[in-house]
């Protein structure tokens, strides 16, 4: 008979991990601290709730994102097609409204019969069967725990969020709707464009506001897909017109010509009442926010419904703290998400999807999964539990961590298709071969 497995965390990989082991006949019990015990990113007591962006990143098939998220389909992921059934215009990416996605996680969980939620701080690391799956921003005791579990392996990272405002408080005479290289007036983001003048002051507002940390912040405190833009602008004056504020492929039908710089909004949600602003996780004190960012062009008189939030998270040195199924040595406990180092939203439900497979393993006495290292998942988790890896930091699925092709062709292009071609591949023959994993779940076809 199966034992309950003990999952902690209700987030994206706690949810997808409850999930999948529930589907394959396994008795869960999901323990989730909010309400009763908030973190200081969230704001609901619901499920795969996102507390930064609402994109899950590109859905293009020849890029590291859509290759995992295509890795996902084939193994059976539940929170995937959750995302893709709430999903917001977003270009080439997969951008969710955040709280019907929210809400949909939820009730596929609380509806599980085979899953009961207990709404609980835990303190300690379970005893049995478990997956720890409590974030970045996993509670100080149950931290302390498993630092103490761990030896002294544990590190921590700053992470920041965006502001969202409202969309009847932007300035559409202002700020027009196009994604980069689309043309006007049809793309899924608006855009504040910014002359030179424009732009120069704003960076000098934005160098010069308060910030809520009143320091400046070391390179190795802060992780860089996730820098607040101010701790960007600060190593250049050009710096974030190189990046968030990029305004190439863009064109301001005012002019007829592309700005100087242009500052990306992305709807929250399916109504378009709510936009994110593209890359301003910030510091800087909410007055701050408010005096700097309305000198945004369109956003003079905005509303801001969310304002940007920075707070310490915290990750486990993986490859030197656990095995090679994300265990702590001697346990029967596994950690998984986003305090393993693996960065990302999809990449946390990936984390979750095979934390539930190698306890499903241990549980029935099956070998454990060993993923295809040509993979986006699999050469993030060859990353991310091997002991060379020397000044282990979070980490996004990216090509560079793929083995190179034999005969790799000279253009990029053509070897990220390469690459991505062979990742499925090797991922459908992985899926083909392991059916007693696999068998009887609703995997997408990998024939």
């Amino acid at each position: 008979m199966q034992q309950t497995v003990d999952v902690v965390g209700a987030g994206l990989a706690g949810s997808e991990c409850a999930l999948q082991l529930a589907d394959r006949g396994v008795r869960v019990r999901l323990h989730e601290q909010r309400p009763v015990r908030m973190s200081p990113a969230h704001h609901t007591d619901r499920f795969a709730e996102l507390v930064c962006s609402n994109s899950l990143k590109s859905t293009k098939p020849e890029t590291a994102a859509g290759v995992l998220k295509w890795e996902l389909g084939a193994m059976g992921c539940r929170l995937l097609p959750i995302a893709q059934d709430c999903s917001v215009p977003a270009g080439g990416a997969l951008a969710v409204d955040r709280e019907k996605f929210s809400d949909a996680v939820t009730n596929a969980v609380v509806s599980h019969p085979l899953i009961e939620v207990v709404r609980e701080e835990v303190t300690r690391i379970p005893e049995g069967p478990s997956v720890i799956a409590a974030g970045p921003l996993c509670s100080d005791a149950l931290f302390k725990a498993i630092s103490e579990a761990v030896g002294e392996g544990s590190m921590s990272f700053f992470d920041a969020a965006a502001p969202i405002v409202s969309a009847e408080s932007i300035d559409r005479s202002i700020a027009f709707s196009q994604s980069r290289y689309e043309g006007g007036g049809a793309g899924d983001y608006l855009n504040c464009p910014l002359e030179r003048d424009e732009y120069d002051a704003f960076v000098d507002a934005l160098l010069s506001a308060e910030r809520v940390i009143a320091r400046d912040f070391e390179q190795k405190d802060l992780f860089c897909a996730c820098q607040p833009i101010e701790e960007v602008a600060r190593t250049g004056h050009d710096s974030i017109r190189f990046g968030a504020l990029k305004p190439v492929g863009l064109t301001d039908p005012r002019t007829g010509h592309r700005p100087w710089a242009a500052v990306q909004l992305r709807a929250e949600n399916a109504q378009r009442t709510a936009y994110n602003l593209v890359g301003f996780q910030t510091n800087l004190t909410w007055p701050e926010q408010r005096r700097v960012f309305r000198m945004i062009p369109g956003l003079a008189q905005a509303e801001f419904l969310r304002y940007g939030v920075m707070h310490r998270n915290s990750f486990v040195d993986s490859p030197h703290a656990l095995d090679a199924t994300f265990a702590i040595p001697g346990t029967h406990t596994r950690l998984a998400g986003q305090i393993t180092g693996t960065e990302g939203y999809v990449e946390a439900i990936a984390s979750g999807l095979l934390a539930a497979l190698n306890t499903y393993a241990e549980t029935s006495g099956l070998t454990y999964p060993v993923l295809p290292h040509t993979g986006a998942l699999g050469s993030l988790v060859a990353y991310a539990t091997n002991p060379a890896t020397v000044g282990y930091q979070p980490m996004h699925v990216n090509f560079g961590l793929v083995p190179p092709l034999e005969d790799a062709p000279r253009r990029k292009d053509d070897r990220r298709r390469r690459m991505a071609e062979r990742a499925r591949n090797d991922m459908a023959a992985f899926v083909r071969a392991r059916q007693d994993l696999f068998a009887g779940i609703g995997q997408e076809s990998v024939s």
